[in-house]
Formats: C-alpha cells, sequence, structure tokens
C-alpha cells in the first residue's frame, strides 16, 4: 500500500521515464518547414500556371523539390513537451516506473527477510515480479498486434515463422538431458506432481497427477513460442540500433561495451550449459588433479550477479542505442540525395517525422525484454533459495525453505545443485494450491482447519 502511494504522488513528479527520455542527453531531428524547403529549391510562393480551379477553388499540385537538395536538418534535445506527442508514451513511463517501484518492493523485501528472518509469511515480492513480467508481456503483445494489422508488409508473417520457429526450437531444448541443459525441469515437475497428489489426497479428492509431463512441456513450448514471436522485432531492432551505435560510438571503451551488450543474452544462455561453463567451472582440467575454483552455491550466487550487471549495462547503453535511431532522420535524408528525381515535401517531412514519432515504440522494445529478465531472475532467486552473498549460508538455515511449500516438499533438504528444480517447485506448486482453494472458494466456505492448512 505504500508503494501503491508512491506510484500515485512521487512518480508523476519524478520518473525514471520520463529521465531517460528528456534529461537532455538525447536530441532528435526537427522535420523542415514548407517554406524552408521553397526556399532551398529557388522556389516563391505564388500561383503556379499548373493549378486548376473547380467551383471557384483552386487546387494545387503538391509541391515537388529535388532529391538532391542542400538539406541540413535542425536537432533539438527531447523535451517533456515533445513526449506528449509520442505514442505509446503511456505504456513506456507505466512500464518503467512500475518496474522501479517493484525492484524497490523486491529490495525492502529481501532486506526485512535478511533481518527479521520469518518462517511463516508470504513474500509479497513475488506477486510485484510476477505483475511487471505481466505487464512487459501485455506490452509486448500489443505492438505485436500492429504488425498483423498491416496488409501488405509482410510483418505477419515474420511473426507468425519466427513463432513456429520458436516452438520447434523450444520442443529441441525440452528433449535435452539434465546432463547438458540445467533446467531441473524434470524433478521439479516429479515433486510439484507428488504434492499436488497428497495435497488432493488430503483434500478427499483422488487424482493421478494435475497433468501429464507430455502436456506440461507442450504448454512451456507455446509460451516459449509466443513469447519468441513476441521478440522477434525487437531483437531485429536491437541488432539495427547496435550497428548504428557502433558507428556512431568513437571510443574504444563504448565500442566493447555495445559489443558486450549485444552479446549479453548468448552469455547469459551458456551460463546454463553444464559442459560449457559449469563443468569446467567446478572441474577444470587442471592436469591429474581436480581442484574445483568454486563450490556449487558460490558458482549459483555468482550466475545470478552476472545477469543482474549484464541488465545494469543494457539500461547503461540505452541512450547510445535510441540516439542511434534519431540518428536515422539524418540517414535517410543523405541516402535520398544521392537518388535521383523529386519528392514532395509532404513525403519528405513524414520521412523525417516518423523517426521521432516512433521513439518510444524503440524504447519498448529496448526496455521490456531487459524488464523480463530482470525480475525473471529475481524469481529464480527467491523461488529457488539463493543468496545474494558470495559465500552463502547453508540452505538449511536460510528462513525462505518454509515459507512458501507445504511441508511435503521438505523431506529432502535440497542442495546447491538442485535449487533450480525448487525453483520450478515452488512455482507450479503457488499455482496447484491456488487452483485447488479457488475451487474450494467457489464450492463453499472451506473449514478452518483447511484454509490454515492452505
Amino acid at each position: 500500500m505504500v508503494m501503491a502511494s508512491v506510484i500515485q504522488k512521487i512518480i508523476p513528479h519524478f520518473s525514471l521515464a520520463r529521465w531517460l527520455l528528456c534529461s537532455g542527453s538525447l536530441r532528435w531531428y526537427q522535420h523542415p518547414t514548407e517554406e524552408e524547403l521553397r526556399i532551398l529549391a529557388g522556389k516563391q510562393k505564388g500561383k503556379s500556371k499548373k493549378d486548376r480551379k473547380y467551383n471557384g477553388h483552386i487546387e494545387s499540385k503538391p509541391l515537388t523539390i529535388p532529391k538532391d537538395i542542400d538539406l541540413h536538418l535542425e536537432t533539438k534535445s527531447v523535451t517533456e513537451v515533445d513526449t506528449l506527442a509520442l505514442h505509446y508514451f503511456p505504456e513506456y513511463q507505466w512500464l518503467v516506473d512500475f518496474t522501479v517501484a517493484a525492484t524497490v518492493v523486491y529490495l525492502v523485501t529481501e532486506a526485512y527477510y535478511s533481518l527479521m528472518k520469518p518462517s511463516q509469511e508470504m513474500n509479497i515480492s513475488i506477486v510485484w515480479c510476477l505483475l511487471v513480467l505481466a505487464f512487459a508481456i501485455k506490452v509486448l503483445f500489443s505492438l505485436t498486434t500492429h504488425y498483423f494489422k498491416v496488409e501488405d508488409g509482410g510483418e505477419r508473417s515474420v511473426c507468425v515463422t519466427f513463432g513456429f520457429f520458436f516452438f520447434v526450437k523450444a520442443m529441441a531444448i525440452l528433449i535435452v538431458t539434465e546432463n547438458y541443459l540445467e533446467f531441473g525441469l524434470e524433478t521439479g515437475f516429479s515433486n510439484f506432481s507428488e504434492s499436488a497428489m497428497q495435497f488432493l489426497e488430503k483434500q478427499g479428492l483422488e487424482s493421478q497427477g494435475p497433468v501429464s509431463k507430455l502436456t506440461f512441456k507442450l504448454f512451456l513450448a507455446v509460451i516459449c513460442s509466443l513469447i519468441g514471436a513476441f521478440l522477434t522485432f525487437p531483437g531485429l531492432r536491437l541488432a539495427q540500433m547496435h550497428l548504428d551505435a557502433l558507428n556512431l560510438a568513437s571510443e574504444k571503451i563504448t565500442q566493447t561495451l555495445l559489443h558486450i551488450n549485444f552479446l549479453a543474452p548468448l552469455l547469459m544462455v551458456l551460463l546454463w550449459v553444464k559442459p560449457i561453463t559449469k563443468d569446467y567451472i567446478m572441474n577444470p582440467p587442471l592436469g591429474k588433479e581436480s581442484v574445483p575454483l568454486m563450490s556449487e552455491a558460490t558458482f549459483d550466487t555468482l550466475r545470478l550477479w552476472v545477469i543482474i550487471l549484464l541488465c545494469a549495462l543494457r539500461l547503461a547503453m540505452m541512450r547510445n542505442h535510441l540516439q542511434a535511431y534519431l540518428n536515422l532522420a539524418q540517414k535517410c535524408v543523405d541516402q535520398m540525395k544521392k537518388e535521383a528525381g523529386r519528392i514532395s515535401t509532404v513525403d519528405l517531412q513524414k520521412m523525417v517525422a516518423r523517426v521521432f514519432y516512433y521513439l518510444c515504440v524503440i524504447a519498448l522494445q529496448y526496455v521490456a525484454p531487459l524488464v523480463m529478465l530482470l525480475h525473471t531472475t529475481l524469481l529464480l532467486k527467491t523461488l529457488g533459495n539463493y543468496s545474494w552473498g558470495i559465500y552463502p549460508e547453508s540452505s538449511s538455515d536460510s528462513p525462505m525453505e518454509n515459507n512458501l511449500l507445504p511441508n511435503s516438499v521438505y523431506f529432502d533438504s535440497p542442495s546447491a545443485d538442485g535449487k533450480m528444480k525448487l525453483a520450478w517447485e515452488q512455482f507450479l506448486t503457488h499455482i496447484g494450491l491456488f487452483a485447488a482453494h479457488l475451487g474450494k472458494e467457489m464450492k463453499g466456505k472451506p473449514k478452518t482447519e483447511e484454509l490454515d492448512e492452505c
């Protein structure tokens, strides 16, 4: 409730979303007026001989100018007044500011759990992280629907093609065993099914399990295909902005950071490929003796910190990418000068103005995957019983073990290697318990003992 009040009262005055766009570092190109284009073309405003008169009204043909005109666009810093005319600015501001609020709630909750060590409380930060993911997917879905409304552009075919590609890719990845990909999906699903069956038996219901393993994997593949289709055009746009930002950057450090930022998704994926990262770090080939560089718990914590740092790097590189996108206006004008022929003043103004009015869409395509990755990592830390310390304490001392799952899940104390499995168990058990409790609420108010057990 306190954070909801902060969102309502403070964020309208102090907004990170507005600061990222309107701090003065971004400059956009203004389209030339018709009078300026007339002067550059050497034409004077007046009645043309080609004007036709219909019923007393003069119908003028659109003014055209040579494409090789000596045109130089004026730049202006992006201000808050300029953002009022941008498409999707409210959605962009809400997503970024709500993400900031959810991150603050998560940090406060983590500090509370580390100091007070509660044992029987629901971690409210999980709800905030899930809300952030829901808002990010909603925004990406809204952007994708615009591509499906275009009749002759071909964007619809691109989204559908990549959606089926990611569906096949997800099905292929789900077949890979745990010896290569450290997902913890098999053990997590089996433990979830056992816990759900025990819970249903206590309620007097007979069940063979919530869903089969094949159905569950098919459901995951469909979700992955949808998310992949939503991220198709953001990925293509990021690749184009990366190339433009590299041409714009002059310092070697900036170019290096841009390369790391572009390769960050690949680096994150490799952290969960056991033969490439974990096996080499846990058992490095150093002759006959095997000397592990770090423990499994330290590796899991370090893996989380790497993702957090790469997310921070992507946020820091946001202005470089957005400025590279805004420079497309001048780039289009320079390309036009190399062409022969003439262009109407209206088409020229639209070509330049379209770049700026599309800015918030580009910002959403850049920010939404970042937001999803950050809060998925925070969910993994909380539900997987990880620690932020490089040398974490033993998992048996952590209060997070007993505040989310029933006792049936904790017959065996999870090891550091099983924390990914524990995250799946806790997430899926939450869904199962909520669905069972909702079914009881629809049939009638449960007894006090049953409600406490839920």
